[in-house]
């Protein structure tokens, strides 16, 4: 009952918090400020909503078609449908419980094509290792870039305690990898054994002879981001005219919002509301660019999570 009602919370909590968020954020408008991001909602241009959209299913597609790369390298092949489905269910499961989603993932491939979870949950890390190069080159290059423009609000952070929890965490990081590798205890050596299945995935993408078509579609997946992203600027004719520097900005940090929250539920339309406030743009207007971006793009991933709950039962006989 106990683990029941910490799950339960574990999701709830993160949820609410967000929902909060954006009830008291909206509060805090004056009534000309909510008639103007009401007036936003309703004179957005939703056709550049529905191509970004478009644009946001390639990429689903990509993520799906990519997968096939890694599963093959170590003896395993899935439908495509098995894939794109448990795609779509990774997205909305991150949703509910940050992460969450990789481990489901796994389950669903398991399930429906027979990949030992291991060893699926090793090439989905493998993925996952190469979409964090990725975002690094994105921030990178758009912390370069832009480093003029947002120096000035960089003042307030205090880079002396961050260092301090930094090196205190690789400390502590460093001691368990030590622990774990030099161990002798039963439940130790238990985990080294499922690690091993979960290292021979995620070293596969560097290992099998497919490598370059694998890299070229994860470049094309963050592509399709950053386009969906910059496609919606031109729903509203406040945020139609900022430059692609601003829009790379707000897109890396709207990406770790999400990354490090519940989908970016409540979170994503204030922190990028505040982001482009940088930029000359109210933040009425911000947060209402907010909301339409995060909102289309959560309507998807429910229409898509939604069906494959349906339809894989349905397509594909449980093994």
């Amino acid at each position: 009952m106990k683990k029941k009602l910490s799950r339960i919370l574990s999701i709830l909590l993160p949820l609410s918090l967000g929902v909060f968020l954006i009830i008291y954020i909206f509060r805090q408008f004056t009534p000309e400020e909510s008639l103007a991001v009401k007036n936003s909602f309703k004179t957005a241009n939703y056709l550049y909503v529905g191509i970004s959209l478009l644009v946001g299913i390639t990429g689903f597609w990509a993520r799906a078609y990519r997968w096939k790369y890694t599963l093959a390298h170590i003896g395993y092949t899935a439908p495509f449908h098995v894939k794109f489905g448990a795609v779509s269910i990774t997205y909305l499961m991150n949703m509910l419980v940050p992460r969450s989603g990789e481990v489901s993932r796994a389950i669903v491939l398991k399930r429906y094509a027979d990949v030992p979870f291991d060893k699926g949950l090793g090439t989905i890390i493998s993925e996952r290792i190469i979409d964090l190069f990725l975002l690094i080159i994105v921030l990178g290059a758009t912390a370069i870039l832009q480093f003029d423009v947002v120096k000035e609000h960089l003042a307030d952070v205090p880079f002396k305690k961050l260092l301090i929890y930094g090196i205190i965490a690789g400390i502590l990081f460093l001691g368990s990898i030590l622990f774990f590798i030099y161990s002798k205890l039963s439940w130790v050596l238990k985990l080294k054994a499922k690690v091993s299945g979960l290292i021979e995935g995620a070293l596969s993408v560097f290992k099998m002879p497919n490598k370059w078509p694998f890299l070229l579609l994860s470049v094309y997946i963050w592509f399709s981001y950053v386009l969906m992203f910059y496609i919606t600027i031109y729903a509203l004719p406040e945020t139609a005219s900022l430059s692609f520097g601003s829009v790379a900005t707000a897109f890396v940090v709207g990406s770790l919002v999400i990354t490090f929250t519940n989908g970016g539920t409540g979170w994503f339309p204030v922190i990028i509301g505040k982001t482009l406030t940088i930029y000359g743009i109210p933040f009425t207007a911000g947060t209402a660019f907010g909301c339409i971006v995060w909102g289309s793009q959560t309507g998807l991933i429910f229409l898509l999570a939604g069906l494959s709950f349906l339809l894989l039962p349905l397509l594909q006989k449980s093994k």
